[in-house]
Order: structure tokens, then C-alpha cells, then sequence
């Protein structure tokens, strides 16, 4: 295994993945309200900064929450890769752990990250949580796992 194919992989999954969760956030929004999230990654970098300070930060508290979420999706990307040759479960399905990925990285980041941050901590809905899951899983567990499985051939 060669350390740039590795880290290329990565790094393109993980940019796929948060790309893909960010048009999926900004759809979302669009069709719940109507309107186009103008300021979602100000909201972002809110849960570093504070909200007020990061709704007022402009175009900088913007970029600061796009580097947060590319951070995370990249985080949790290299994460995957990392875990996937060690924990030999993990190669038992790619769809099936794909799935149950993008609902660990779901559950921790509300669970876990956020209540850390200034956003609070939300809270739980059944229902809302299992379209999340579906929706999250597709475009966020299933590159992931699809493309651990490919870099490390496994069938």
C-alpha cells in the first residue's frame, strides 16, 4: 500500500462525502423554508465562535465554517480508513457498514460534538433521525465504505 494512494483516496473521499452533505444541508433547508440558507456556514463556524459572532463575521466566519466542516468530514473520513484493515468486522458487508458508519458518525457528532460547542445540544427525534440516517447513510457511509473497500480490495 503506498502512503500517497492512501492519503489521495482519502482526501477525495472525503471531499466527495463533505460536498455531498453539504448540498444535501442546503437542499434541505431550501425545501423545508423555501428559502436558501445564505448564512449556514456562518451557523457553522457558530458552533466554534458563538452564533451571534459568527453571523456577524461575514464572509471570514463563513470560511470558518467551511474549514469546520471539511474538517469533520475529513476527520471522520481518515478515521474510516484507519479503522477498516485493523477491525476485520468491518469487512463484512460494505453497504451494511456504510450504513451503520454514517449513523455512529451521526449519533457522536449530535451526541457528542455539538453539546461540546456553542450550539447546545438538540433534541432527539425519532422520526427526523431515521430519514437522517437513511439520507446521511447514502451520501456520507456508503463512499466511505465503498471506497475503503476498493483501496483495500476487499470484495
Amino acid at each position: 500500500m503506498k502512503k500517497n494512494g492512501f492519503f489521495k483516496t482519502v482526501i477525495l473521499t472525503g471531499l466527495f462525502v463533505g460536498t455531498t452533505d453539504l448540498l444535501y444541508a442546503f437542499s434541505a433547508q431550501f425545501i423545508g423554508s423555501g428559502k436558501f440558507a445564505g448564512k449556514m456556514l456562518n451557523y457553522i463556524a457558530g458552533e466554534a465562535i458563538g452564533v451571534p459572532a459568527a453571523l456577524a463575521g461575514g464572509n471570514l466566519a463563513a470560511f470558518l465554517g467551511l474549514f469546520f466542516h471539511y474538517f469533520i468530514a475529513f476527520s471522520f473520513t481518515l478515521l474510516f480508513f484507519w479503522l477498516f484493515p485493523r477491525l476485520k468486522f468491518l469487512h463484512f458487508n460494505k453497504y451494511l457498514v456504510g450504513m451503520l458508519y454514517a449513523i455512529f458518525v451521526n449519533v457522536f457528532f449530535e451526541q457528542v460534538i455539538i453539546p461540546l460547542g456553542h450550539l447546545g445540544r438538540f433534541p432527539f427525534d425519532v422520526a427526523h433521525a431515521y430519514v437522517n440516517w437513511v439520507i446521511f447513510g447514502v451520501i456520507f457511509g456508503l463512499p466511505i465504505a465503498y471506497n475503503a473497500y476498493k483501496f483495500y480490495d476487499i470484495k
